[in-house]
């Protein structure tokens, strides 16, 4: 599969998504958007791969926002089906992927990139990393989910302090307030986010889906997440991995786990 805007790369079971527009600061477009979604698509349909990492190219940014030449002349209409379709294709699709996903976000993560990485099931930051929401100065509010994941993440009062200010929060108070798990000098950023992911590898694959699904529960309306968690808890009993993970421990031994 041949992309422009992003490159892929796939090493000893890591699915590895680089954001390729340094010219643009990694700005998000809808074909890199589309591309992101088929890459995505690509690697969860990979049975070998088992954790998949977002980053940008570059030192100094992750995605510094959307393309907003691409929309700055839409109508209420085309504003709407824009956020729509970008939240289906990418955002929402990213946030229920069973594989684990995390954003290891170098530099600049503003508007539709932090929107992205928030997505991701957690995010590792560099030292150096700006994250913020600042659409409200362009006269719009955040579309790609950062009204809803932003308070889910840090709280409402800071989420609404950081959307109506549009400002931008360092990496280090970006982990003071839980909205990125560690902070690392970006020489690191890569080495530790591949390193955390081998650690998540050593478990059951078909564990840790059942395990996305029912931490996801808890933020959807009408989902109750005590009935999505028992439900999912039953259907390990049925899995190959269940099987092997008790086995290996009544055993006194590493589990081998096949993800099935």
């Amino acid at each position: 599969m041949n992309f422009e805007n992003i490159l892929v790369a796939e090493e000893n079971g890591i699915g590895q998504i680089t954001i390729n527009r340094p010219s643009k600061l990694n700005a998000l477009n809808m074909a890199t958007i589309q591309e992101l979604h088929n890459a995505l698509e690509s690697l969860e349909a990979n049975e070998n791969i088992r954790t998949i990492i977002i980053t940008g190219e570059g030192e100094k940014a992750f995605v510094a926002g959307a393309d907003i030449s691409e929309f700055a002349n839409f109508s209420v209409e085309e504003g709407a089906q824009l956020a729509a379709q970008g939240q289906e294709l990418l955002f929402d699709f990213v946030e229920n992927l069973k594989t684990p996903t995390i954003a290891a976000v170098n530099g600049f993560a503003l508007g539709g990139g932090l929107e992205l990485a928030m997505a991701c099931h957690f995010r590792i930051a560099s030292d150096n990393a700006k994250m913020g929401l600042p659409e409200v100065s362009l006269g719009v509010i955040p579309g790609y989910g950062g009204t809803q994941r932003l308070p889910q993440l840090i709280g409402k009062g800071r989420a609404m302090e950081m959307i109506m200010t549009a400002g931008m929060i360092s990496a280090e108070d970006a982990f003071r307030v839980g909205l990125v798990n560690h902070v690392v000098p970006q020489a690191e950023l890569l080495s530790f986010t591949k390193s955390l992911a081998q650690r998540i590898m050593k478990n059951s694959p078909m564990a840790i889906s059942k395990a996305i699904k029912a931490v996801n529960a808890n933020f959807k309306e009408g989902v109750n997440g005590y009935e999505t968690e028992i439900r999912n808890f039953g259907k390990c009993f049925g899995t190959e991995d269940f099987k092997e993970g008790t086995t290996a421990f009544l055993e006194k031994r590493k589990a081998e786990f096949t993800g099935k």
